[in-house]
């Protein structure tokens, strides 16, 4: 069975594209099939691993509302076991196409019930709505990048509990596989302030891996590539390598 992960935060700009891509890759690294589907309309995961938006023709727009079957819409990356279920700006029209739909909370869920034996990794768009219902109900568990700055814990408490609802109403099964803190400044008292806050909320749910600010993981997507084909030695490369290893860790 498919192992489904949520990489969620409704705040934009906390590292969520960047760490579902280049965990993603890190995981198809180890030889294992990883498949990661964009859902969010900026279509970043998309053009962070080279793919012109503009060219796909059949996105994961076109999956959820049953205009296409996921395996005619998935695309080889460039790194080998890695897939992608691509989107673009499409996309965006799909939460009020969906609202008049029947089981419209389950679409994802099942397109993915054809995926086989792969993890699979979420990229969640920036807000708590409908197609974010669709990946937490797809998925079996919740990965969070949290940003080591000033106001990275507000608006925490309501994805928790949105997380909560989505476990009592609609995917009983659904959990937290855990915490990230991205773009952490060791030279910032702030970072660690940051840190130690998540640690007392969310205790082992963090991860030990934290991921730096670092110029060559910022500049990777406007190359197309994941940081492990853009600059695998860099200190932004060794965190998500680490990382992905944890996460392997906790999934077993």
């Amino acid at each position: 069975m498919a192992k489904t992960i949520a990489v969620l935060n409704q705040k934009g700009g906390v590292g969520k594209t960047t760490t579902a891509i280049n965990v993603a890759s890190y995981i198809a690294k180890t030889r294992r099939p990883v498949l990661l589907v964009d859902l969010d309309p900026q279509g970043n995961a998309t053009s962070g691993l080279g793919i012109d938006k503009q060219k796909v023709t059949k996105t994961s727009y076109d999956v959820l509302l049953g205009r296409a079957k996921l395996g005619d819409a998935v695309l080889s990356s460039k790194n080998a076991g890695l897939q992608l279920l691509p989107t673009n700006a499409n996309l965006a029209g799909a939460e009020i196409e969906l609202v008049a739909t029947k089981d419209r909370e389950n679409k994802l869920k099942t397109a993915l019930q054809t995926v086989g034996e792969k993890i699979v990794l979420i990229d969640c768009p920036p807000s708590l709505g409908l197609l974010t219902v669709n990946a937490l109900v797809a998925a079996d568990t919740v990965l969070i990048p949290v940003q080591a700055e000033y106001y990275a814990l507000e608006g925490l408490s309501q994805l928790m509990s949105v997380v909560q609802r989505v476990r009592e109403t609609l995917n009983p099964k659904l959990e937290i596989l855990g915490v990230v803190v991205t773009m952490f400044d060791a030279r910032t008292s702030l970072s660690d302030q940051v840190t130690k806050e998540l640690h007392k909320y969310f205790g082992p749910k963090v991860f030990k891996t934290v991921i730096p600010r670092n110029v060559r993981l910022a500049e990777a997507p406007s190359f197309g590539k994941p940081i492990s084909e853009h600059d695998k030695w860099s200190k932004g490369a060794r965190a998500y390598k680490a990382l992905a290893k944890e996460i392997i860790d906790r999934l077993a």
